[in-house]
């Protein structure tokens, strides 16, 4: 079962909190105290709601730094200033002309993939645009895509007339309204400048 939650709360640790003398539940950490040449959050320390909220008042992420590196750590564009970056950006990609992301491995194809969607999306809307947007509802209306020509258009009303006319289906009414969906689908079509 999934631990609960609450703002970094940690309910059910059994701690108590480390502010002296205090002996209410420790169920927030903040970072100890880290050893020498230690580069991580070292030990966690637990407090209380109140103790934590103490503790992240007079917590300073730029202490020690002059007023120039603060600066510089809050631009929006701080740590991009390298060139490597830069250039792995560029559409070049700074090098022979070959963008550096063409340099990964995509096993799973996931970037080859995505940039074949986006074509085939693109073809999509291009043949799509020939039709009105009346049009192009009453193509998705008889399931016909945008590459559809006169002949296949009549081909298909005639098979959805088929399926959908009571006199075909033993007097069920039950698909009328989807029979005269697709005659006024067919209606609008068959005038549509698309096919001239």
């Amino acid at each position: 079962m999934r631990q609960m939650r609450f703002h970094g709360r940690h309910t059910d640790t059994g701690r108590t909190c480390d502010a002296p003398g205090c002996s209410e539940a420790g169920e927030y950490r903040a970072p100890g105290n880290n050893p020498a040449g230690f580069d991580g959050p070292g030990d966690w320390r637990w407090f209380c709601l109140q103790h934590v909220r103490e503790f992240n008042a007079g917590y300073d992420w730029f202490e020690g730094m002059s007023a120039e590196e603060i600066w510089e750590a809050q631009a929006p564009g701080a740590n991009w200033s390298n060139t490597s970056a830069k250039r792995a950006f560029r559409a070049d990609g700074g090098a022979g002309g070959v963008p550096r992301w063409a340099d990964f491995d995509d096993p799973l194809d996931a970037i080859g993939a995505r940039a074949a969607d986006i074509r085939r999306h693109a073809a999509a809307s291009a043949e799509y645009a020939r039709f009105t947007q009346q049009e192009r509802d009453a193509l998705n209306a008889m399931d016909l895509s945008p590459d559809i020509d006169r002949q296949g258009l009549r081909r298909r009303y005639s098979e959805l007339v088929r399926r959908y006319h009571p006199d075909r289906n033993g007097g069920d009414r039950s698909h009328e309204a989807l029979l005269g969906r697709v005659v006024e689908a067919y209606q609008l079509l068959r005038k549509s400048e698309a096919f001239a």
